[in-house]
């Protein structure tokens, strides 16, 4: 019984930290590990992470804290009080709570000092000593320093009538914790109710306008201080005018039927390509997608997220749905943010009340608004598109045929290739008549190419193949045509099982003994067998004597094994020297040595009897279903 009592009180008790811990917000989360990570430093200590180079320090959280990396960028541990805390001389940690005084006073030990003069000099100083109950996002000493000196003597003028709207905009007149500040949720500020935006994301980093929060929950006796890392601005435009007004996105502007949605209020993110990025694309290419409403709207909502991703709240590189449906991946490198690993983003963080635009040098184009030659343009496949072109199928790689393309990657061209009559017809057999999806394909199921051969679609557990080619890679669906790329360049059969071996010269002897034998019928029916085949070299290894005594079995029951080493096949230890000869009722795989049953002995005369259904060597091994 006081088991029972005891373990009830354990799960009453853990499920009572899980309903905390799921009800705390990303920030204290982060900063609950920050303080386990500092605890042997001292009371109130949190450890935090600091970018080598930068002064950019964050709370950490556990992934961070065992990779030690922030946006590709090694960091280092540094311990610091808790927000709320101070240090005693002598003492171990940060036992001392900071002493609970106005906002005004607040300013100057937490690191905003430079606010607290300004606010002097904008005569907001009554007001944030008196009595009230305000909320002030101030900026630190490093945020007023990197203010461009033009906008900085811009404020400071005019009577500082400029200044003080710019502080009050920093001001809500509410107390707001970081608990209450809400992702996407906004207030009124202090500056003619023009609202400041909240993100709080799920990393633990929380934003105003896009400025981080560096020093949360600083209170004080009328309200509580959000140090931040920049001077923010008010804004009051959707992001589809910034759009608009903008001369360097010009060229964007070009539908603006299609960028419609992005007038209406939602949580938008824009990655706007620049005039300069729509002049790197070929004219031809540029042209093709601005005249097919299709592509263009696929183009263009790839750009375009349906969540407000400030650069600030980017640690590493994470995937993101586009409007379009496929992702990006959302990075940074140091101070670049960075998409799908390239740091093509030139301006940040700017801000609509719908959104935030980042403007970048290099178009986007979906691999849904791409042909099946832009498709395989700069992949691995350059030796096959290479061949496609000079075997004259362009125009079908350029086209709006519903087509699927069988792309061998680069490794699986042996030496030098060149274009040959023969050549030409296999490459031609490498584009399917209809546009497939690897996820609709099934075993049994017949293809036709473009050449007239009919392929065989074979499904393993571990591998979907296409006739003697399997896929290795996930699916590129073009605008009208997709493309598999695939590990070896296709064989299609030519003929059954007899007429592979009769037209290879390597297989002369084992199709006399097999026509000898009177199986000439057996491999030349319809079926599914795979043919392990001794090549001629297999034959002349033997002695005389295992020659002489060498006979072809009518399909034993013996099993076998099979393994699968640095690329090559072995079946009961006999490597495979030719795999995937592919016949249209079945394969063969050539081997140049005899296949034993492993229950046999060599064969010696010495030996002794040998277990099995007779005298000999098992020679040929027939498998089904093939493999």
């Amino acid at each position: 019984m006081n088991v029972f009592v005891l373990d009830l009180v354990l799960v009453l008790g853990l499920s009572l930290v899980l309903t905390v811990c799921v009800a705390r917000s990303p920030y204290q989360a982060v900063l609950q590990h920050s303080r386990i990570r500092g605890r042997q430093q001292g009371p109130n200590v949190c450890a935090m992470q600091q970018i080598k180079g930068s002064d950019k320090k964050y709370f950490t959280n556990c992934k961070q804290w065992y990779h030690r990396k922030i946006c590709s960028k090694p960091t280092v541990i540094t311990y610091e009080c808790c927000p709320g805390y101070e240090r005693i001389p002598g003492e171990k940690g940060c036992p001392a709570a900071l002493p609970l005084v106005n906002i005004y006073n607040t300013l100057s030990v937490v690191g905003a000092s430079t606010t607290q003069m300004y606010s002097d000099r904008a005569k907001l100083r009554d007001e944030i000593e008196g009595p009230g109950s305000f909320t002030f996002f101030a900026p630190s000493n490093e945020a007023w320093a990197a203010l461009p000196t033009e906008i900085l003597d811009a404020l400071v003028s005019n009577v500082n009538i400029e200044l003080l709207n710019a502080l009050h905009y920093h001001m809500v007149n509410r107390r707001l914790t970081s608990e209450e500040l809400r992702h996407g949720s906004s207030f009124a500020s202090m500056y003619q109710d023009f609202h400041v935006h909240i993100h709080h994301y799920s990393n633990g980093v929380v934003t105003v306008n896009c400025a981080r929060l560096i020093k949360p929950d600083q209170h004080a006796t009328n309200g509580i201080v959000h140090v931040v890392d920049r001077v923010i601005t008010a804004i009051s435009n959707n992001v589809q005018t910034l759009i608009d007004v903008d001369e360097d996105l010009e060229t964007l502007r070009v539908s603006p039927r299609v960028l419609l949605s992005l007038t209406r209020e939602g949580q938008y993110t824009i990655f706007a390509p620049t005039n300069e990025a729509f002049e790197k694309i070929p004219k031809e290419t540029l042209n093709r997608i601005l005249g097919d409403p299709v592509a263009l709207r696929d183009l263009l909502n790839y750009h375009i997220l349906n969540q407000m991703q400030c650069a600030e709240s980017i640690v590493s590189g994470t995937p993101m749905e586009t409007l379009q449906g496929t992702v990006l991946e959302v990075g940074c490198d140091g101070d670049q943010m960075t998409l799908n690993g390239n740091a093509i983003v030139t301006k940040k963080d700017q801000l609509g009340t719908n959104g935030v635009i980042h403007y970048i040098n290099e178009l986007l184009i979906p691999d849904s608004a791409k042909t099946l030659l832009e498709l395989a343009d700069g992949s691995s496949v350059a030796t096959a598109t290479r061949l496609f072109v000079e075997a004259g199928l362009r125009a079908h790689l350029t086209g709006s045929e519903a087509l699927t393309m069988l792309a061998p990657l680069n490794d699986a061209f042996k030496g030098s290739v060149a274009m040959t009559p023969e050549m030409r017809k296999l490459m031609t057999n490498h584009l399917l008549k209809e546009q497939l999806s690897s996820k609709s394909l099934y075993h049994g199921q017949e293809l036709e190419t473009l050449g007239g051969a009919k392929l065989r679609v074979l499904v393993y557990r571990n591998n979907l193949c296409i006739e003697n080619a399997c896929i290795a890679a996930h699916d590129k669906t073009g605008r009208y045509a997709s493309m598999f790329t695939v590990d070896k360049v296709l064989t299609p059969p030519m003929g059954t099982i007899m007429d592979v071996l009769k037209g290879d010269d390597r297989f002369s002897i084992l199709v006399g003994a097999v026509q000898t034998a009177g199986m000439t019928e057996l491999l030349n029916q319809q079926g599914a067998l795979t043919f392990f085949a001794p090549t001629n070299d297999a034959f002349t290894a033997l002695s005389r004597t295992e020659l002489n005594r060498l006979m072809v079995p009518s399909l034993p029951k013996h099993t076998h094994t099979q393994e699968y080493l640095n690329y090559t096949i072995y079946v009961n230890k006999v490597p495979v020297a030719e795999a995937d000869l592919m016949a249209t009722n079945g394969v063969v795989h050539g081997i140049n040595s005899i296949i034993k049953p492993l229950c046999e002995s060599p064969l010696n005369p010495d030996s002794g009897p040998r277990p099995g259904p007779g005298p000999g060597l098992l020679m040929v091994v027939f498998v089904s279903p093939q493999l």
